[in-house]
């Protein structure tokens, strides 16, 4: 049985969670660290998202705009990147590769858009091809609606699954109380497309009145984390509590993950929300956060660089400055460590191709865990 949300308020000031969860569950920071950080890029501001090509070099997005092309130790601007609306939380987020990217050359990032006719912005999705460090053969897949000039809750995040559907996240932009309970409105949501930004035949809510067809869950706050489990194909979202009551979901079809009449957060003024942590119907996370640490960035470890890390699950937060590592027993979590600790805002965390891992942390720039011998 979950534990009140008077229970979890007792620790605010630390980061004891022994009221709010089980024992294992509280944070650690481990005495001997198993790697050195060496900066990898510098000069970078808010590295939002980033991926790795099949040459080694690199993508990186830029909160404010810019798409950087990193080859052979140089940053190189990427031209007919589309025009971003960057306010508050907004603006060119996540990058990645088609699963095929070696033969289509496909590339995908979501970005806020000023296009449609009201004010403000809202998340898009767009795919490209790269040659000469430009981008040709732009296509708008995704384009939510309406605008809203509000900073809040863009998400986002995109991965694809093991048979090729494409998955992004949309926060809801600040109107809880509005998007993220209805199927016919954009914002708070997960959402499957194929490839090409068709929408599956089997998608849960086609044929349903006035649903926004691409959705494929929905009652989300703030996805800022997505990943495809790389054992059981599962997709792994996590996502920004209020106060409190950060989550770690994992993602079914046409399922409502309760926000915001369920959740383990309080307003940021102290005041409740609802005295409802779970409802018949709605989803339960595998793992929840008081104090709320701002998860940004997710990525499971697959390979054996690191003693003892395989199966793990790397989540960055931006409020405490730190890396987390939890430690998975199917989807429970059993123990959670604190690495990087006070190294800045951690924005995103990937496993890059040579099994390293990569950190980028806002105002400093992407960081390459190298184990210790």
């Amino acid at each position: 049985m979950k534990k009140s949300i008077v229970c979890m308020y007792l620790f605010v000031v630390s980061l004891n969670f022994s009221c709010a969860q089980e024992a294992e569950n509280e944070v650690s920071t481990p005495e001997n660290i198993p790697f050195s950080a060496e900066l990898f890029i510098d000069g970078l501001q808010i590295p939002w998202g980033m991926a790795f090509l099949p040459d080694g070099s690199m993508l990186i997005t830029e909160k404010a705009g810019t798409l950087i092309h990193f080859k052979n130790g140089t940053k190189t601007n990427i031209s007919n990147v589309p025009a971003v609306y960057s306010r508050g939380q907004g603006g060119l987020l996540d990058v990645v590769l088609h699963p095929d990217f070696g033969n289509n050359g496909w590339i995908y990032f979501t970005y806020g858009s000023e296009e449609g006719e009201e004010k403000g912005g809202h998340t898009a999705l767009m795919r490209a091809k790269l040659k000469d460090n430009a981008l040709y053969d732009n296509e708008l897949l995704y384009k939510a609606g309406p605008n809203t000039t509000k900073g809040q809750h863009f998400g986002s995040r995109i991965t694809f699954d093991n048979d090729g559907y494409l998955y992004f996240s949309i926060g809801e932009r600040g109107a809880r109380d509005v998007n993220p309970q209805d199927i016919t409105k954009d914002g708070g949501k997960i959402y499957r497309l194929n490839d090409d930004g068709s929408i599956p035949e089997d998608n849960p809510f086609i044929g349903k009145d006035g649903a926004k067809t691409a959705t494929y869950s929905y009652g989300h706050r703030n996805p800022q984390g997505l990943v495809t489990h790389p054992e059981t194909g599962e997709i792994w979202d996590h996502e920004h509590g209020p106060k409190g009551g950060d989550e770690i979901n994992i993602i079914e079809k046409g399922a409502n993950y309760g926000w915001p009449l369920i959740t383990y957060g309080i307003n940021y003024s102290g005041t409740p929300i609802t005295d409802k942590t779970e409802m018949e119907g709605m989803e339960q996370p595998i793992h929840y956060w008081v104090p709320s640490i701002a998860p940004s960035g997710m990525a499971f470890v697959t390979s054996n660089k690191y003693n003892g890390w395989k199966g793990s699950l790397l989540v960055g937060s931006l409020v405490f400055q730190y890396l987390e590592r939890l430690t998975l027993d199917g989807t429970k979590v059993t123990s959670r460590e604190k690495l990087l600790d006070d190294m800045g805002r951690v924005r995103d965390v990937r496993q890059g191709p040579d099994g390293l891992i990569y950190v980028s942390i806002e105002g400093k720039g992407i960081y390459k865990l190298v184990p210790r011998s």
